[in-house]
């Protein structure tokens, strides 16, 4: 067997059911789920109608580079998007991919060298599919702590030359998850800077990146950084994009990787053989989410009002900060989040994940501990009456 699969860690959804077993939440309090990142609200209808238009499809084996149509579609936005002014060869810089999940995990096990001794550098707490893909791919992960010290992003700077000298790939998220925190032009630089200096490359995970809350300051991406920068080529880059989050169609498994073409020229040849080209009536289907940017537009106004309705009901009881970003909370509930999270549900019927479950000790103590993910993907009424319901709970904790 593959020596990796041993050292790979429960899942946190696997941990999380082990952690409310025997609980019998109270019958009279319907269940609300906040726990796991899966958008809920109503797919856009064009979308919808343009899967059932493109069925004819599924007697079509699909080619892994895609449709050009397809490769077009997202080309375009990333340029709408992050005003890339024609920069990207859709031809070249573009692959479509089975969702981000699926491509995050495949692109390590394409530019890690087996056997080489490499460390992959990864945000702690955070998705647990970057510890995986570094396992699996033979490599060592390096986890870099995100607290409120460091702004709750990635700490580079807290990082010794050592370390990076070992590093093949340092995966980033931003918007981040769980913090919500965005990573400016000059975080990015300065990642490009390090890994130039010390021969990495950048997985930078932005499928968040249509998830915000102030419509007048949508999150850089680093192909924008790279672009600033004079890196027309986008350098020791790769960007993972979904339509999961923007267009809330996780079942649809539909993004893209793009950016540096020579990367993108191994990870095209990896996945001829790794046998996950994304179906024909999918990208038909997506090249009419990507062209459209008002269903994304709507999508956050949905958010916003969570987050507007949420907020004042939780802030008297937990100290919270409003993200830029995401449909995630990350407050600070006490040492126990374990604890917190079991009771919560056997108390309230409300299903939360333990910060623990995301982050690593790496000798300095996990620093997910103590805190809470709260996802916001609930219609809103579900989500007022799930703040409702912690606060109750919380409540009662101060006159137990």
């Amino acid at each position: 067997m593959h020596p990796g699969l041993a050292r790979l860690q429960p899942y946190p959804f696997e941990r999380l059911a082990g952690l409310l077993a025997g609980v019998s939440p109270p019958p009279g309090r319907s269940p609300i789920a906040l726990s796991i990142g899966e958008p809920r609200h109503r797919p856009p209808p064009f979308l919808v109608e343009a899967l059932v238009g493109a069925l004819d499809a599924l007697g079509t084996y699909p080619a892994t580079a895609g449709l050009p149509e397809f490769r077009r579609a997202a080309a375009g936005w990333l340029e709408r998007r992050y005003r890339l002014a024609g920069g990207v060869d859709a031809d070249t810089m573009l692959l479509p991919v089975s969702g981000t999940r699926e491509a995050l995990f495949a692109f390590a096990q394409t530019v890690l060298t087996p056997g080489a001794g490499a460390l992959v550098a990864l945000p702690n707490p955070g998705y647990q599919i970057y510890e995986g893909a570094a396992l699996l791919a033979g490599a060592t992960p390096y986890y870099l702590d995100v607290t409120a010290a460091s702004g709750l992003v990635a700490d580079l700077e807290a990082v010794p030359a050592a370390v990076w000298e070992r590093c093949a790939l340092l995966y980033l998220c931003s918007p981040g998850n769980p913090t919500g925190a965005v990573l400016d032009a000059a975080y990015m630089a300065r990642a490009l800077a390090l890994a130039d200096r010390y021969d990495f490359v950048i997985a930078a995970d932005e499928c968040y990146a249509d998830i915000y809350l102030d419509e007048s300051a949508p999150p850089p991406g680093f192909l924008g950084a790279c672009h600033a920068l004079g890196r027309k080529a986008f350098e020791r880059v790769v960007v993972f994009h979904s339509l999961s989050k923007r267009s809330s169609v996780p079942g649809l498994r539909s993004g893209f990787v793009a950016g540096d073409p020579a990367l993108l020229e191994h990870f095209r040849l990896y996945r001829t053989y790794h046998g996950c080209a994304l179906p024909v009536h999918v990208q038909q289907a997506s090249i009419a989410a990507w062209q459209d940017d008002a269903h994304a537009t709507a999508n956050r106004a949905l958010y916003r009002a969570k987050f507007d309705a949420v907020l004042p009901i939780l802030a008297p009881a937990l100290a919270l900060e409003r993200p830029p970003a995401g449909f995630y909370l990350w407050p600070a509930v006490g040492a126990d989040d374990e604890r917190f999270v079991r009771e919560l549900y056997g108390a309230e019927n409300v299903l939360l994940l333990p910060g623990s479950y995301m982050g690593r000790d790496a000798g300095h103590g996990n620093p997910g501990r103590g805190r809470v993910r709260i996802s916001l993907v609930a219609p809103l009424a579900d989500c007022v009456d799930a703040a409702h319901r912690i606060r109750r709970y919380i409540e009662s904790l101060a006159h137990a």
